[in-house]
């Protein structure tokens, strides 16, 4: 390989990035090809009147998943974790906030004493959680749906109460379709290692500090100091000047003897490889005249919608909450998929006595929130807001972000149709795949996509 090398990277969010910085780490010559007119996809901060406010997602996990923590790390970007206290999550139950039991996390308790003593879930239900210790496990090793995880391990009351606003506000989806392989796949494993997946919570528990955690496990969380955009910034830097090239959609992918061409804005583009990083809705098209299937497996993919509303207020203006946010089930009817207070979970995202707090709307149990325009959209979050945790003040301004079919939807049986797809495109020889819509959706997850998408590209993965 020679440093003249050219790879063609379409698609600026995360994995696209992380592609094009990996390859120039390596002295590739790379050409980014954005559609829009920014870089990030839906991750970016700005900042108004002394807040940090945050596009999309605000944090990113660390120990599970480090890869990019190490990216910030390489580029200089310093973290920050969360802060020190209440580390809780709570649930919208009977119209009002009760707070997870101690020790439960995500799906199922570690602990027994907590879970009694928890006004979340009633009598019958806890004793059918703790029917978990004794259950045999299932036999069968193939994919299931996360609902019909939770609903033969735990119940229907955990899932309902719990699983589903968490995975919700994970995933914007519907636990009755996801895949429990590619959402959660810990819990799988936990089943055929401990057989209880109680059990085999407390095992991962003894070997941690989140015992004593809830829900989402905050204590693993980090974020850049200066926002989750700066990690983007950072990376745009790298790159090459001239290397980036925003507003500028690929209308066309075509075999140009040994390598590629692309026609991306109205330009004709040259090379020996190509990174897809884009949606795969987007990336179904240009695939299309090259493998007709693995454009229909691509756009098979559904995506979620969703929104965030943020708004800012003044701290003694908020009723008290000894908690990071809190999420709710789709059972409630409310628009509302969850609520976190940024500024609790970091420091310096508002100014000293006030408070940025983020709504989540739409997602695949809600898409008909979003069927109005901004004012509302605000006017529905606001009324939920004021009924559900008592926040009826006159926020100090508010900004609408919308994420059009932004979230994948991983079905029961996705890896085994992602793993058919990176095989198809690589057979075209010279084409890979990255992004969200194929092995997570995280930050980090988007990261060791691209940069594995580069390495493949090199000839290294």
């Amino acid at each position: 390989m020679t440093a003249r090398r050219r790879v063609a990277v379409v698609g600026g969010g995360v994995a696209g990035l992380a592609a094009a910085h990996r390859l120039v780490e390596r002295g590739v010559d790379v050409v980014l090809l954005e559609a829009s007119d920014r870089l990030g996809g839906a991750v970016g901060t700005e900042r108004e009147r002394g807040f940090t406010l945050e596009r999309g997602a605000d944090a990113m996990l660390t120990a599970e998943k480090p890869w990019a923590a190490e990216l910030c790390t390489r580029l200089g970007v310093p973290l920050v974790g969360t802060r020190e206290g209440e580390r809780r999550t709570f649930v919208v139950h009977a119209g009002r906030l009760e707070p997870l039991p101690e020790g439960f996390l995500l799906l199922a308790p570690t602990s027994l004493g907590p879970l009694v003593r928890s006004r979340l879930f009633s009598w019958p239900a806890k004793l059918r959680m703790a029917l978990d210790l004794v259950l045999p496990r299932r036999p069968d090793d193939g994919d299931e749906s996360l609902a019909s995880f939770v609903r033969r391990r735990l119940g229907s009351e955990a899932l309902e109460r719990v699983a589903q606003p968490l995975a919700g506000g994970i995933y914007s989806g519907d636990p009755e379709k996801l895949s429990l392989a590619a959402t959660m796949p810990r819990f799988l494993e936990m089943e055929r290692r401990h057989r209880s997946v109680i059990l085999g919570l407390r095992a991962a528990a003894r070997q941690s500090d989140t015992t004593r955690a809830a829900g989402a496990r905050y204590a693993l969380f980090a974020a850049p100091g200066g926002g989750m955009g700066t990690l983007v910034d950072a990376i745009a830097r790298r790159l090459p000047e001239g290397g980036v090239r925003l507003r500028t959609p690929v209308a066309e992918l075509a075999r140009d003897g040994r390598g590629w061409r692309l026609r991306a804005g109205g330009e004709s583009l040259a090379a020996d490889a190509v990174i897809l990083a884009s949606p795969a809705h987007a990336a179904a098209p240009l695939l299309a005249p090259l493998d007709a299937t693995l454009a229909r497996m691509l756009a098979a993919i559904e995506y979620a919608s969703t929104a965030i509303v943020t708004l800012a207020y003044r701290t003694a203006e908020l009723p008290a909450l000894s908690g990071f946010g809190f999420v709710v089930p789709a059972a409630t009817g409310s628009p509302l998929i969850a609520c976190t207070y940024s500024s609790r979970k970091f420091p310096d995202r508002a100014p000293e006595g006030h408070d940025v707090v983020r709504a989540f709307v739409g997602g695949m149990l809600r898409p008909h929130a979003l069927d109005q325009g901004d004012d509302a959209l605000v006017a529905g979050v606001r009324a939920a807001l004021r009924s559900l945790a008592g926040i009826a003040a006159e926020p100090l301004f508010v900004r609408v972000w919308r994420h059009p079919r932004a979230m994948p939807q991983y079905a029961v049986g996705h890896l085994d149709r992602v793993a058919a797809m990176e095989g198809r495109a690589a057979a075209l020889g010279g084409i890979v795949l990255a992004g969200a819509a194929y092995r997570g959706v995280g930050v980090p997850d988007c990261v060791r996509s691209g940069e594995a998408a580069a390495d493949a590209v090199l000839g290294e993965g």
